[in-house]
């Protein structure tokens, strides 16, 4: 029993602490929530039917698609990596690597945890982009999830490379940062992928956000993901998690 107890304990410490940092929810659920609301509601454009996207409205494909890629991104790269990097220059793995909580257990529960905040705040776009907005829900729902869960996974699996791999606190903050935001611009958040010239638009093909974000576009204007990008999602997440893996240290 206090086996299975012990993690239980664990997550509901874990999750107390992360509550207690505001500006991991702000950034993680509620900015990507409010985005898609403001621009939603404020620019015309987003709610007119689109040449370049297809003659869809932005606001039904294009906008809620980058949103839920920068939640998960900001997940993936600031709050889960900067927290496991303050957990081993704290020494709080090594320190539980003597008692029957073992470090895997932070390691999985914080995994739990900040995808949990993806999903809140993807499932909050969703039905709040219906509501106020008429956003329909996504037409292939399953195709949806699955997209959403293998992106997930591909964008831990870096965060996570790069938390094995950053020496301490500062310089995890900076590369996340450093790696986030091109990662966005490749996604499509800045310059929609239909409008970048081709020599661009296969790069970001074959970046992990650029195959994430189409994926969500895809799947959001009821258009099968292109195999292309869920092949580049697999390698890289494989190619994360096996980095980290073998980086990763409890101390």
């Amino acid at each position: 029993m206090s086996a299975i107890a012990f993690p239980t304990r664990l997550a509901i410490t874990e999750i107390k602490l992360y509550l207690r940092e505001p500006l991991a929810a702000f950034f993680a659920v509620v900015l990507p929530l409010a985005l898609l609301l403001i621009l939603g509601a404020t620019i015309p454009d987003f709610r007119e039917p689109a040449d370049d996207l297809g003659g869809v409205r932005p606001v039904d494909t294009h906008l809620p698609g980058m949103m839920i890629l920068l939640s998960v991104l900001t997940v993936a790269f600031s709050i889960l990596p900067a927290t496991l990097v303050v957990y081993r220059e704290r020494g709080v793995l090594r320190r539980m690597s003597t008692t029957p909580v073992k470090p895997i257990s932070v390691l999985s529960v914080q995994l739990v945890i900040n995808a949990a905040a993806s999903i809140v705040a993807t499932a909050l776009m969703l039905v709040s982009g219906h509501l106020v907005l008429e956003i329909p829900y996504p037409p292939m729902f399953l195709a949806f999830v699955g997209v959403f869960l293998l992106g997930s996974v591909t964008m831990f699996g870096i965060g996570l490379a790069l938390a094995a791999a950053a020496p301490n606190s500062r310089v995890v903050q900076s590369a996340g940062a450093g790696i986030m935001f091109p990662l966005l611009f490749l996604g499509g958040m800045w310059l929609p992928r239909a409008l970048m010239p081709d020599w661009l638009r296969v790069v970001s093909d074959y970046s992990p956000a650029g195959a994430f974000g189409q994926a969500l576009t895809d799947v959001l204007s009821n258009q099968a993901p292109s195999l292309l990008h869920l092949g580049v999602m697999t390698a890289w997440a494989a190619a994360g998690i096996l980095a980290a893996t073998r980086w990763f240290r409890w101390e």
